[in-house]
């Protein structure tokens, strides 16, 4: 079945790059499963670009999604949603400036046949890879391929990268991870990304049907098959540690997801790269980092999990990126700032800045202490403890909290003073603890809070990290500086009861100026209520952790303080 949408009936959300030469209206798509390697057939739906409801013939550039998530699915009222005629991945623009887009649905979800082994499992890259050489072979293609996604389906497309296909020439990463197991498990401490419950089935049964699939029979013979799926939960919940073997894949598989582990792959391949997050998203972290270790550009805006950021032209991003490497159009765009990103409250309301290095290179630590006094760049002054016991009787998450809440009713708060002056901090804060427990099974959360000077509060910067994975190693890819726990099962050391110990946690990102006359204020918890499985794991008594502070090697955090 061949499908027409009028351009005058599409709402764009930005215009694509000028230096499209092509503009073309209207788009014809048509859909059909694909075999891969082990034939295993996979839903797929091509958009081309048209003139009067006529594809164009000659061979253009392909651009691939790779999503659980159903290219094209239907509403309870039977709206149709398509995913390639949005342009929040800058979808749409492509196809006017002259790419075919390709959405197809991952094994086990969607319409496509087969079930998931696991959650960007290699089967599951390794079906990308498939499927990237299919269109790059098809009539409609010039044999260039390019990626793009958010969040899983940016996640797919940095795996598919990994295996390195022949005609994947870029690739346009957000919100996704270099290591699994630091961003699933960050600090051995599983919380909400990638452990909500897996949908049921009737989710995939609101698939449309594949053009060949008339009476949807086949999608229904497709999502009987997704009863085999591996639950997602319990396979990260059931690996403890970096090097744990999966009860349900029989391999160690936080390294075999971690893209990390391929990094020397994807740059023998010679593909193009370009990561991308919001500053109020926990994927950012790991975003600078796939940035730092593969040399690619990078963007920050200041919203939430895969927005399009505000006051940018994402979408002409995405066009300018791929004409420059699928294309091969503007060579100097080599010469174009590396970085542009998001700085909150710059010239008093917050602005983008464009950069040749990524955000927080160029700070440098400004240590805060902990004292009895609250929390402030004076000297840490005679040393002293706190101790709070670990409230568990938290207010439920929102199903998704992309953001946590301020926590200082359920924990240990340091709070400053008003500043005198702007502070400017963009980078990574690092919290450096002295902490005691009389359970070594103990959890720390730490969180950086901004208090307005009209009292309102706001979390700026978080992390967490189990006692028991206090102990520091070497990373195997780039860290920028930041303190890293293996997670290996050999360098989990359990302290004795009220054994103190140090912790180094390096925080999620910011990047913003906090005015004068606003406070900074720091909080340490024992649970965070976006932690999925809190009622199964809380401690029985409730842990009660002692804080350190003051004294020559006191409890402090590191501000990135930029210039």
């Amino acid at each position: 079945m061949r499908r027409t949408f009028c351009g005058s009936m599409i709402a764009l959300a930005a215009m694509a790059s000028p230096l499209s030469a092509e503009s073309y209206p209207d788009v014809v798509s048509t859909s059909h499963y694909v075999p891969v390697r082990d034939g295993t057939r996979l839903a797929m739906s091509v958009y081309r670009p048209a003139v009067n409801t006529k594809a164009i013939e000659k061979p253009l550039p392909v651009i691939f999604v790779f999503t659980p998530y159903r290219g094209r699915s239907k509403d309870a009222d039977g709206k149709v949603t398509e995913t390639a005629m949005s342009d929040n991945l800058g979808l749409r623009s492509l196809l006017r400036a002259g790419y075919v887009v390709a959405v197809a649905d991952i094994r086990g979800k969607g319409a496509s046949f087969g079930h998931r082994r696991g959650f960007q499992d290699r089967t599951e890259a390794l079906d990308g890879r498939d499927l990237v050489e299919w269109l790059a072979k098809q009539p409609y293609s010039d044999g260039s391929v390019g990626m793009v996604g958010c969040s899983y389906l940016g996640g797919a497309a940095f795996q598919v990268a990994t295996t390195a296909p022949p005609s994947l020439k870029a690739a346009f990463i957000g919100a996704s991870d270099l290591d699994k197991y630091a961003f699933v498990r960050n600090g051995g401490i599983t919380a909400q990304f990638n452990t909500r419950p897996d949908e049921k089935p009737e989710v995939d049964l609101a698939t449309v049907p594949m053009d060949e699939d008339r009476d949807g029979s086949m999608l229904k013979a497709a999502v009987a098959e997704h009863a085999e799926n591996t639950p997602m939960g319990p396979l990260w919940y059931g690996m403890p540690y970096r090097d744990s073997m999966s009860a349900f894949t029989g391999t160690k598989f936080w390294e075999e997801v971690g893209p990390y582990t391929y990094l020397d792959t994807v740059k023998r391949a010679g593909i193009a790269t370009y990561f991308w997050g919001n500053w109020r998203d926990e994927p950012t972290s790991q975003v600078i980092l796939s940035a730092a270790n593969l040399g690619s550009r990078f963007l920050a805006g200041p919203g939430s999990h895969c927005v399009p950021p505000e006051g940018f032209d994402l979408p002409g991003e995405i066009v300018h990126f791929f004409d420059h490497y699928l294309k091969h159009q503007d060579p100097d765009y080599g010469k174009l700032p590396r970085a542009t990103y998001w700085v909150e409250g710059l010239n008093g309301t917050g602005g983008y800045v464009t950069s040749s290095e990524l955000p927080g290179v160029r700070s440098h630590p400004l240590p805060w202490f902990l004292s009895q006094a609250g929390f402030g760049a004076q000297t840490s002054g005679a040393q002293g403890a706190s101790t709070f016991t670990v409230d568990y009787d938290l207010p439920p998450a929102e199903y998704f909290a992309f953001w946590p809440r301020p926590m200082t009713e359920h924990g240990l708060g340091f709070a400053g003073g008003a500043l005198q002056h702007d502070l400017k901090l963009v980078g990574y804060p690092v919290a450096q603890l002295k902490v005691s427990s009389d359970n070594p099974n103990a959890d720390v959360f730490v969180y950086l809070d901004r208090i307005r000077a009209d009292g309102t509060s706001e979390v700026i910067s978080f992390g967490r990290l189990k006692l028991s994975h206090h102990k520091l190693s070497l990373a195997p890819y780039e860290t920028l500086g930041l303190p890293w726990h293996s997670g290996f099962e050999k360098d989990v050391e359990r302290p004795a009861a009220g054994e103190e110990v140090s912790l180094s946690i390096a925080m999620t990102p910011v990047s913003l100026v906090v005015p004068a006359g606003d406070r900074l204020r720091f909080v340490v918890a024992g649970a965070d209520p976006r932690q999925r499985n809190l009622t199964d794991i809380k401690l029985d008594p409730a842990p009660r952790i002692t804080v350190v502070w003051g004294g020559q090697d006191g409890s402090r955090v590191d501000l990135p303080l930029a210039n």
